[in-house]
């Protein structure tokens, strides 16, 4: 079975900027909430990987938090749009 459809490069970059934005949202929306929580949560996880934890969160600042969804929305929507570009490429001979 082959797959013949072509992605919307505008429609897969909102997708994936939106995804990544969210998240980054999600997580400056705890930052501000619950910090404690959420650094014992990063601690936790570093020992899961058998690192030292090293990471330290911050005082919640709303321009950064602002800044982080921004950058990750752009990043993401970049990476949306070429791997639309990628995936909708010819394909080159035969199978």
């Amino acid at each position: 079975m082959a797959i013949k459809d072509k992605l919307d490069k505008h429609q897969t970059g909102l997708v994936v900027g939106v995804f990544l934005g969210g998240a980054h949202a999600l997580w400056a929306l705890m930052v501000a909430v619950m910090p404690g929580i959420l650094q014992q949560f990063l601690d936790w996880m570093f020992v899961l990987h058998s690192l030292r934890p090293y990471w330290i969160i911050t005082t919640f600042d709303l321009a950064n938090a602002v800044m982080l969804v921004v950058m990750t929305f752009v990043i993401g929507y970049a990476m949306g749009w070429v791997f639309a570009c990628i995936w909708n490429c010819p394909k080159r001979g035969k199978r």
